[in-house]
């Protein structure tokens, strides 16, 4: 695995979607072309007393800064570390008398950064906060009030002491918060929690089948020695072969949605239309829509109304799951099943939404084998969908390979997890929490697999007394939010 530093790529005028990013030499899947700490980065409003403001792990204890009482920190470490960012911010929120909300604060610190630097080229940054694009201008009448309503506020908590900025340059700090800040998430990647501007990853562009990740690390702040911590930084990670002159590319939104769907995402959030190879071709979009094949082919009304049914119950289900009401939403995706079996093919995306629901809200409920039956035809589903090193599939499969070891089966657990840990040593590296959280697992379940293929009869006994001294492990609760996708949008 290399180290990439900016010197492995380069910036080139791509015909029709402007500023790109390409390779200088070849990657293999898993490198790290580049690694980029945040321009400035904070922790979303609803977190900001759970999550610490420097390296983003969310913790249990956490230190508060004694003067604004806002920021919270995992140690005198991660304290340090975060004064130069936090200085101005620590006095103006004390003299506003509160803490504005997130966009505001990531306005400020980009703005106090520029106060301190200038807004030219920062070290190892290929290009500057003022070329990001802001697409104001595309903005709709909605948009253009939230704006107002931002560059307001944040009038009103920039202090009169701090380098004072024009409006249209305000604005144009606020459109690239818009249309350019990255999802930050915990260490184990399962939950988004702040925003940040990383101007190198800005210039990567979209493409809905990429041949890079991006993944969130949070650092190390617990070594011994601060020369030994690292930063916080995202990574640009190759998922496949890249040669140099290929353009690197990464997907802003979930590949599991037909082409149209994609666009419409893409043109809404982000202002473009997309031209990628799939998209175009509109490849997949058949197995994303599959009806069951076979003598007893459904009707194209039959299929129509089938898929409404599930929409509806997409709604249903995400109001129940909103109520924390479990069982109403085990409820609702079992009646949808009943209604797409005979319906819709194995990689149709509405089936694989209520099996990926289903499964999730089963094995919290601790019902693991009915989870594990429609765990297992998600799996199989998403594999013919996703590209085969994306890090949605991993996840999925490793949530799946844990629900089955969970069912005592042993066998096809190990078998998930072991592909699981495949793709996210390519997606997120071997050192990522959630990578080593995978490898504990793999080295568990081998270990009970041999015990399970010496002797079934005594596995099972030993497996049963293991049950009742030791409340088997409970899975987290189900998020009513997707997983945290890899630009932030401003609701």
């Amino acid at each position: 695995m290399t180290r990439g530093g900016m010197e492995s790529v380069e910036v080139f005028m791509t015909e029709g979607k402007g500023r790109g990013l390409k390779a200088r030499k070849e990657f293999l899947p898993g490198d790290v072309i580049f690694a980029e700490p945040a321009y400035a980065a904070v922790v979303f409003d609803s977190l900001t007393h759970v999550v610490c403001h420097t390296c983003f792990k969310r913790q249990e204890r956490l230190h508060r800064c004694g003067q604004c009482k806002f920021a919270y920190y995992c140690d005198r470490t991660c304290q340090r570390d975060a004064w130069l960012n936090h200085k101005n911010e620590c006095s103006a929120i004390k003299k506003h008398g509160k803490a504005p909300t997130e966009n505001i604060r990531l306005a400020a610190r980009i703005m106090w950064r520029i106060e301190r630097e200038g807004s030219g080229l920062s070290e190892n940054c290929l290009v500057s906060i003022d070329d990001l694009q802001n697409h104001v201008e595309s903005f709709d009448e909605e948009e253009k009030k939230d704006l107002r309503v931002d560059v307001e506020s944040f009038l009103e908590f920039w202090p009169a002491q701090s380098q004072q900025f024009g409006m249209q340059y305000i604005s144009h700090i606020f459109g690239v918060i818009n249309c350019n800040a990255f999802t930050l998430s915990d260490q184990r990647g399962l939950q988004a929690v702040g925003v940040g501007i990383f101007p190198n990853l800005c210039q990567a562009n979209h493409d809905c089948w990429p041949n890079c990740t991006v993944i969130f690390n949070n650092g190390n702040h617990e070594a011994v020695r601060s020369m030994f911590h690292t930063q916080m930084r995202i990574e640009l990670r190759a998922l496949s072969k890249i040669s140099p002159g290929d353009e690197l590319t990464v997907s802003y939104v979930d590949f599991l949605n037909v082409s149209e769907e994609r666009r419409k995402q893409l043109k809404k959030q982000y202002y473009f239309d997309c031209t990628c190879e799939h998209c175009k071709k509109k490849i997949k979009d058949d197995l994303m829509l599959a009806a069951k094949a076979g003598d007893n082919k459904p009707s194209a009304e039959t299929v129509k109304e089938v898929i409404q049914f599930s929409k509806d119950t997409l709604e249903k289900i995400n109001k129940a799951r909103l109520e924390g009401t479990y069982h109403e939403v085990v409820k609702l995706c079992r009646e949808c099943l009943k209604k797409q079996e005979p319906v819709l093919g194995d990689t149709n995306i509405y089936l694989l939404r209520i099996l990926s629901i289903a499964s999730e809200v089963l094995s919290y409920l601790q019902m693991f084998e009915e989870a594990a039956e429609y765990a297992k035809r998600m799996v199989d589903g998403y594999m013919k969908i996703y590209h085969p090193n994306n890090a949605q599939l991993g996840m999925a499969v490793m949530r799946a390979g844990v629900t089955h070891w969970h069912a005592g089966l042993i066998e096809a657990g190990h078998s998930m997890i072991c592909k699981a840990y495949a793709i996210l040593l390519i997606t997120h590296g071997p050192s990522h929490p959630i990578t080593k959280d995978l490898e504990a697992m793999r080295v568990q379940t081998e270990m009970e697999l041999r015990m399970f293929q010496q002797n079934e009869f005594m596995y099972y006994k030993m497996r049963e007394a293991a049950l009742k001294n030791q409340k088997i492990q409970v899975m987290p609760e189900p998020s009513n939010e997707p997983s945290p996708s890899l630009f932030h949008k401003k609701e």
